[in-house]
């Protein structure tokens, strides 16, 4: 879920940037400090919004450089428990497949990703389904629902969020239109 959230802070503006527009110093400050962070309680913030507020500066003995208050607005994406996303197949491995849900990738694990027995094919990188045939590969398109999430604020590349694709309308996008479909020919058998 992407949301745009007010943050409190106090920017130290060092004598260097004195002169300088305030707001445009204070907000490269700011892109500097949060943009790309990953906050366990706030989230992944992606951008710096806009600066609303800047109190007066102090200027602390010893450091000469001036402490300003700030109100600003983040963008940030926020996974939340069972919900559904859209996103890329951007790797598959012999125990599942990643997809690029925004800024962060989840993973289906292969018992996940359908009803049927599935294998890994290594040259293909690609997952197959060997009583449907249905193959899921690099690049494909799916939606998938958000069913663990383990995120680790020192380290981006150690949060975990765990997807699923076995529940209804879920899948490769494909899948679910063809069992639209099919599920449209039925009621319309049914109706005749």
């Amino acid at each position: 879920m992407y949301k745009i959230l007010k943050i409190l802070d106090v920017v130290r503006v060092p004598p260097s940037k004195f002169g300088n527009d305030l707001k445009e110093t204070v907000k490269s400050i700011l892109i500097e400090k949060y943009e790309g962070r990953l906050d366990k309680d706030v989230g992944f913030i992606l951008s710096i919004v806009d600066v609303n507020n800047i109190g007066d500066g102090k200027v602390v003995h010893g450091d000469g450089a001036a402490y300003h208050p700030v109100e600003f607005e983040v963008l940030v994406y926020v996974p939340k428990m069972y919900e559904l996303i859209e996103g890329e197949v951007v790797d598959i491995v012999e125990f599942g497949a990643f997809v690029r849900l925004g800024p962060l990738d989840g993973l289906v694990h292969v018992s996940q990703i359908m009803d049927d027995y599935v294998s890994y094919d290594p040259k293909r990188e690609a997952i197959i389904g060997k009583e449907t045939g249905k193959v899921l590969e690099i690049g494909d398109k799916v939606r998938a629902r958000i069913v663990a999430i383990s995120l680790k604020p020192e380290r981006k590349r150690g949060s975990k969020i765990a997807l699923t694709m076995r529940q209804p309308y879920l899948g490769k996008l494909e899948w679910i239109e063809e069992e639209k479909r099919k599920r449209e020919k039925e009621t319309t058998k049914v109706k005749n």
